[in-house]
């Protein structure tokens, strides 16, 4: 299939280089996004007053996408900050610390835990339910923070969800796609989807030794996360009751994981139970713990952790609203000006980079592999993955063999970047929890998550 590229293609793929260019810069990216949402409704509707409107509806749509995103961060950094304030944080932590001794002991046990709760639940929920019980253990003992998110992130966002063995959400959507059983895909994926894993995390590790040895990351000994925050006049938690939140709580949590098991909660239902847990952790403890206005800190608590969830989320939206468009978005925020055969502007690229590649096995590896990451820049991972896996037909039809494999290949490509590790959007959940900057995050992940997609690739062919 020949799809036929229009100035709005064009556009729009020179500011996604741009965009990713000033990342790697570290210069901030919101002019750039706001400029080619402006160049692109123009080129769209020859209107400037619809241009500027897009900008505002651009955002909108990027923030009602991201709302859930920003609010199981602002409740579960609300109940932390109660539970640090109480020091109920520091009981908690304590038997963690006696296991956890050394920074790569942190990065590895914190990641393989992220790892197996996210194939179960997906790594929203997981993020939630690790970061706030493992984060002060692991910069306690050498771990920065911003390696803590990378485990998170790499472990879960990346091995887990790009396999997606138990939920079977993607194989079932590239498999469809492909006209093949999902258990083909799932076995095909089985050997690409550790063999990325592998390399990424061990080459983001690897890395992340030699900056700590070279003192290359700040805030490695972060006093916010080592120690108990001196408490507050009208805290009145006893020594007795704090013994008995810090294993509550965990056993609270625990029961979501059996109510997720047991309901078949996935995603956003699992992401939503634990963000209600979290509210009402916060309710009961602040409740016990002040003599006078209790009621009142309730609010402020809540108040503490929303102001932290837009303060993180602030400089995403523009750069989501950008790639949004390139999706779903378009129509939404722009309007119905795309042509009848397009299936969206990034999925239209995709579609011509795969229908000019040559076909031998070689060459269509790479191509799914491309083709899986540029369906992945609109940040959700999912929306181009029916696409590789239509893709994967044609070209296993051409070259005679490899449907599953190619699959397979499109698949962890379009998750690992935009389901993901280099969006800095879908990095947001282990960002925030951690306290570090999305971007440089997505930053730290960038040269890792490449060379094991290299890797990978190199290892697709063979198996085709």
């Amino acid at each position: 299939m020949i799809v036929e590229l229009n100035a709005l293609h064009w556009v729009y793929l020179v500011f996604t280089l741009l965009i990713l260019g000033f990342m790697i810069a570290k210069r901030d990216t919101t002019f750039i996004c706001i400029a080619g949402i402006v160049l692109l409704s123009q080129i769209a509707t020859n209107s400037i007053y619809s241009s500027i409107i897009a900008i505002f509806n651009s955002f909108i749509y990027a923030i009602v996408e991201l709302l859930g995103t920003i609010l199981i961060i602002s409740v579960i950094v609300a109940m932390s900050s109660i539970l640090t304030k109480t020091g109920i944080n520091q009981m908690m932590v304590s038997p963690f610390a006696r296991l956890i001794k050394t920074p790569a002991l942190a990065y590895w046990v914190i990641g393989i835990l992220m790892m197996i709760i996210s194939w179960f639940f997906w790594p929203s929920p997981a993020v939630a339910l690790i970061g706030v019980v493992l984060l002060p253990v692991a910069v306690k003992v050498g771990l920065p923070a911003i390696g803590v998110a990378m485990a998170m992130n790499l472990f879960g966002h990346g091995i887990a969800l790009s396999g997606d063995f138990i939920i079977q959400g993607a194989p079932k959507l590239t498999a469809d796609a492909a006209g093949i059983p999902v258990g083909e895909v799932i076995s095909a994926s089985v050997p690409l989807v550790f063999i990325m894993g592998i390399v990424t995390t061990t080459i983001a590790y690897i890395f992340l030794r030699r900056d700590l040895k070279n003192n290359k990351i700040r805030g490695t000994a972060n006093d916010n996360y080592s120690k108990v925050e001196v408490q507050e006049e009208g805290l009145v938690l006893s020594p007795k009751l704090k013994r008995f939140y810090s294993m509550l709580i965990p056993i609270l949590f625990l029961i979501d994981v059996v109510i997720m098991v047991l309901a078949n909660l996935q995603g956003g239902d699992a992401t939503a139970l634990v963000g209600g847990t979290a509210v009402l952790i916060l309710i009961l403890v602040t409740m016990t713990s002040y003599k006078t206005r209790a009621l009142e800190q309730i609010t402020s608590h809540l108040v503490e952790g929303l102001k932290f969830g837009i303060q993180i989320f602030g400089p995403i939206i523009p750069i989501a609203a950008f790639f949004y468009i390139g999706g779903d978005g378009f129509v939404s925020i722009i309007g119905d000006y795309l042509p009848a055969t397009s299936e969206g502007i990034v999925n239209d690229l995709g579609l011509a980079l795969a229908s000019v590649a040559p076909l031998n096995a070689g060459i269509g590896a790479v191509t799914l592999t491309t083709l899986g990451a540029i369906t992945g820049l609109d940040g959700s991972g999912f929306s181009g993955i029916s696409l590789a896996g239509s893709v994967a037909k044609l070209f296993s039809i051409a070259i005679g063999r490899g449907v599953a494999t190619l699959t397979a290949l499109g698949q962890i490509a379009a998750i690992w970047v935009g389901g993901g590790t280099l969006i800095p959007w879908a990095v947001i959940p282990a960002a925030a929890i951690c306290k570090v900057d999305p971007f440089e995050l997505t930053r730290r992940n960038f040269w890792p998550v490449i060379i094991g997609l290299a890797v990978t690739t190199l290892v697709g062919i063979f198996l085709i």
